[in-house]
Parts: C-alpha cells; sequence; structure tokens
C-alpha cells in the first residue's frame, strides 16, 4: 500500500476467478441473506460506504466496508477515494472483472462489499426520533430508493420498510438511494400493526398518505405557518410540527385499507393540473418535506445543510 492507501499490486484480471464469482454471488438475495452482505457500486455510493465506515471506526465501533475493488482509472480521476480505504482492503481490479461484480451494463470501475447495516426499531424509538418513513408493500427499487435518498434530505430520523416492500440490498435499490442509504438509520421487515403500536407507545403521530384523504397537505402546512407567524395555538387536526411517522403505499394500489385504518389520519397531497396522482417517490418527498419544514421553524438547532437540485449527489 502507498501513503494514500492504495495497493502497489497488479490489478485483478481474470473475471472467472473464484474470489470474484463469489462476490458477484452478493448480487442475488439468497447470498446476501446467507453473509450479511452487499454490493455498493459506484464513485458516490462507495464514498459515502467509506465515509460511514471510517465514522464507525473512529467512534470505536465496528467497520462497515469489509473490501473495496477499483480500476486504476477511477483511483486516478479520484484519488480521495484511495485515501478513504485507509481502513479498509482495497484491491485494483481491470474492467473485465468490475464488470463481472456489477450489476449494471456499463461498470462505474469501483465496487464495494458492505456489512448490512438495518437497526433494530426499538433502537431507532429510543433516540426519539421526530421524522420517520415508511414504505409499505413498495417493491420497485429505484422508488424504494428515492423514498430513502428523499428522507435523507428532509433530515428525516429514520426510515423503515415493512416485510413485504423491496429488498433495499437490492442492487439496483442500493444505486437508486445515492449514498443516502449509509446516512440515516434503516429497519427492515417490521410489521405494520405492531409498527404502528410502537410509534405510538412513543408519543408518534402517524399520517398516511392518501390520494383520497380527508385531510389537505396544504391545509396542514397553512396552519403550521400561521402558528408560526402568529404564535398562537391555530386548531388543527395535526400539528406537523410533532412527532410524525408516515406511511407510503404500494406503486399501483397505494396503501391498503388495514395500513390506512391504523394510521392516525389520511393526508392528500393536493393535485392542481391534471395528472392522476403522484408517484410515491414524488409524494413522499412532499409529504416528509412539509414536516420538515415545520419542524425545522420549531427546532432550528436540527441539523440543515444548504443544498440545490443538480449539484453533484443532489
Amino acid at each position: 500500500m502507498t501513503e494514500t492507501g492504495r495497493p502497489q499490486a497488479l490489478p485483478m484480471s481474470n473475471p472467472r476467478a473464484d474470489r470474484v464469482r463469489n462476490i458477484a454471488r452478493l448480487a442475488g438475495r439468497p447470498a446476501r441473506l446467507r453473509r450479511r452482505q452487499f454490493l455498493a457500486e459506484g464513485p458516490q455510493a462507495v464514498r459515502e460506504a467509506l465515509a460511514a465506515h471510517r465514522e464507525r471506526i473512529t467512534a470505536g465501533g465496528a467497520g462497515l466496508v469489509r473490501e473495496v475493488y477499483a480500476s486504476p482509472a477511477v483511483l486516478d480521476r479520484l484519488p480521495e477515494l484511495a485515501d478513504l480505504c485507509r481502513d479498509t482492503e482495497l484491491r485494483l481490479a481491470t474492467d473485465e472483472v468490475l464488470a463481472a461484480l456489477s450489476d449494471t451494463v456499463q461498470t462505474q470501475g469501483i465496487v464495494a462489499v458492505c456489512d448490512f447495516l438495518d437497526q433494530d426499531l426499538g433502537a431507532v424509538l429510543a433516540r426519539s426520533p421526530k421524522l420517520v418513513a415508511v414504505l409499505c408493500q413498495v417493491r420497485d427499487p429505484g422508488n424504494a430508493g428515492t423514498v430513502l435518498r428523499a428522507a435523507d434530505a428532509a433530515g428525516a430520523d429514520a426510515v423503515v420498510f415493512t416485510s413485504s416492500s423491496v429488498d433495499i440490498y437490492n442492487p439496483k435499490a442500493v444505486r437508486s438511494t445515492a449514498g443516502s442509504l449509509f446516512h440515516l438509520p434503516v429497519v427492515l421487515g417490521a410489521e405494520t400493526e405492531d409498527l404502528v403500536a410502537a410509534f405510538r407507545g412513543a408519543g408518534i403521530g402517524v399520517l398516511a398518505a392518501d390520494g383520497y384523504g380527508s385531510l389537505d397537505l396544504d391545509l396542514l402546512q397553512d396552519e403550521s405557518a400561521a402558528r408560526r407567524l402568529t404564535g398562537s395555538d391555530t386548531p388543527s387536526a395535526f400539528n406537523l410540527e410533532a412527532p410524525t411517522a408516515w406511511l407510503f403505499g404500494n406503486e399501483a394500489q397505494g396503501l391498503s385499507e388495514t395500513e390506512l385504518a391504523l394510521s392516525d389520519h389520511r393526508v392528500a397531497v393536493p393535485v392542481y393540473g391534471a395528472a392522476e396522482s403522484l408517484n410515491v417517490g414524488t409524494a413522499a418527498t412532499v409529504c416528509l418535506y412539509a414536516s420538515a419544514r415545520a419542524q425545522q421553524h420549531r427546532s432550528p438547532d436540527r441539523a440543515h445543510r444548504p443544498g440545490a437540485a443538480g449539484q453533484p449527489g443532489a
């Protein structure tokens, strides 16, 4: 290894080597579950995985990234990635090897083998979360990743996947989070009824995002703004400033009647144009940001980082 952590050995060049095939199996769910490991692919995902890995080690905990495979070209272009690998194993690999490890048509030149990072719901609730996104039967990897990324951007404290939702460790889902998977707690395999009961026990209100809901999200936001501007306690069916868990449903059917019945309120995002509805990723973004804005004004000391759409990683 050099001082930056870059290996000096010749790149791995045999895409049919046992080591390569063993890692490539992590693209499949059975191998992931058996080994409790998954693949993070591309500079952005690997950068965030390595940053989380180093943060854990610095805090005295176990690491997250087992090993990284990268092309010389990627490390030449992004030398900071090699520097981040000082606490983990880094191996050079040819494009042919990386293609064998990749789930995409065109390899991005770097892949990391990571340990599962999901947490227990009890551990999440012990930290008194203010905003939680819950995916109920969301089965598309891209949509799941989009919601998780939106939750991260909105400053949510956790994302929960019910037992019937997609595997967030699916390579496509990992890619679609753009690194946000490594930023906030994730809970997997929850049963909705048990989950809602736990939220209520922790003093967290439960809102269902429902296009036919009786509450209008705009109205809730207006009432929140009125409380902020006047300092009065404007009556509201639900205060967005309060700790909240949002339920988001299946792409085609939305939330089931059972899931809707478990919520405290059904909230509709108003549609002003001719579109029939919003997809789950867009609806989740609107709802989470509505809560985040109200909670930011209630607790201005909460973390806030300026950003702009279109920036790398935004």
